[in-house]
């Protein structure tokens, strides 16, 4: 058994090796954020890979979370504010692929804690750079970001990697100040020496194994389990909806390619959905198709902090030069994630594994270029 194999998985996949080249196997991984939703599907990948990983991130937050349920443990906070304990990691490790995924990633406890937001992504970022900096053995670095950082105007134009940063909301500001670091440490610091930075923004991710507090899914998921009415506070609002997979396989070809010395890809890119721009309450109303507990009403509060009505993003770029596409619809996005919620808590199984395999066959059906 793999370690981060789902004990409840009907189905095991042993995955091709050849998957990004096969740059990852033996190679020195670190990961920040592993703890996170997204960090943690980007580990049980890497491990599957064969890569050696090594995670650092604060505690799992939320109970349960996916990181564990993965088998994975962490027996201390790791601050990525801490840059003295940041150095160290990196003296030891020596890592050769750095993926910088630690954030404060919720908009409303960004209104909660901003300062703590601002030091988190922003100053977190600079912490992460400049240890990458200072590191010889490093050679790709791919910081994640979101499709938040743009300065949204509301003007139903889809947003290009060129297009302004912005942010109303402390969160979106602290992703467009995250953008502008990496710009900086980018053109002062890597231009010549290395090692090879890009940064990532990708869509509203879903899939199984998100609970994080106030995200349409784990707020529907849970209320399901518990037999309770969920209030959607913004039923009208529209997103790039993707399953978590999607952006993650975008990563995976930015660190291959990077490692690989493809500088002219050392910038930013958008990784979002093909056509899923549906609203909250069009995708509230999709999950309940594939499990009838869930329960909701449109009960948008008078008060409630601002939040983008509309997000679209233009992928135009990494589809034409990555050869990056979307696997799965949003149909099947959609099936994917509630029925994972539905088989853990009806059934206490967590399809992690097959829906990494579901979306390796499918992807090597339309013979996408990172298989090969």
């Amino acid at each position: 058994m793999l370690p981060g194999q789902n004990i409840g998985d009907t189905m095991y996949f042993r995955f091709d090796r050849k998957m990004f080249n096969n740059i990852y196997e033996n190679r020195r991984v670190l990961l920040t954020g592993d703890t996170g939703f997204k960090g943690s599907w980007l580990r049980y990948w890497l491990i599957r890979l064969r890569a050696d990983v090594r995670g650092y991130s604060l505690l799992p937050e939320e109970y349960p979370n996916h990181f564990e349920m993965l088998g994975y443990t962490r027996k201390k906070n790791e601050d990525i504010r801490d840059l003295e304990n940041l150095q160290k990691v990196f003296k030891k490790v020596k890592p050769e692929i750095v993926f910088h995924l630690a954030a404060q990633p919720l908009v409303l406890r960004s209104y909660q804690d901003p300062a703590g937001t601002f030091a988190t992504n922003v100053q977190g970022t600079v912490n992460l750079l400049e240890c990458c900096r200072k590191t010889p053995s490093v050679k790709a670095v791919v910081v994640v970001s979101s499709d938040k950082c743009y300065e949204n105007r509301e003007d139903g134009f889809s947003f290009r990697e060129s297009d302004p940063m912005g942010g109303y909301d402390p969160y979106s500001a602290s992703k467009g100040c995250t953008e502008l670091v990496v710009s900086s440490y980018r053109r002062s610091f890597f231009a010549e020496k290395g090692p090879l930075l890009a940064s990532a923004r990708a869509g509203n991710v879903i899939g199984g194994g998100d609970w994080a507090p106030n995200r349409l899914v784990p707020d529907l998921m849970k209320a399901a389990a518990e037999k309770r009415i969920v209030k959607l506070r913004s039923p009208d609002a529209i997103r790039p909806w993707q399953h978590v997979l999607e952006p993650l396989s975008g990563y995976l070809m930015l660190g291959q390619l990077l490692f690989e010395g493809r500088n002219d890809l050392a910038q930013a890119w958008n990784f979002g959905p093909s056509g899923n721009y549906q609203t909250v309450g069009e995708t509230a109303v999709a999950l309940q198709k594939h499990w009838n507990a869930i329960q909701f009403e449109a009960d948008p509060p008078k008060d409630a902090p601002h939040e983008a009505q509309n997000l679209f993003l233009d992928c135009t770029k990494a589809n034409f030069l990555l050869k990056w596409k979307s696997v799965w619809d949003f149909e099947t996005t959609i099936e994917k994630t509630a029925v994972w919620y539905k088989n853990f808590y009806t059934s206490n199984c967590a399809h992690t594994n097959l829906n990494l395999g579901q979306y390796w066959n499918d992807a090597k059906e339309k013979g996408l270029p990172w298989l090969i």
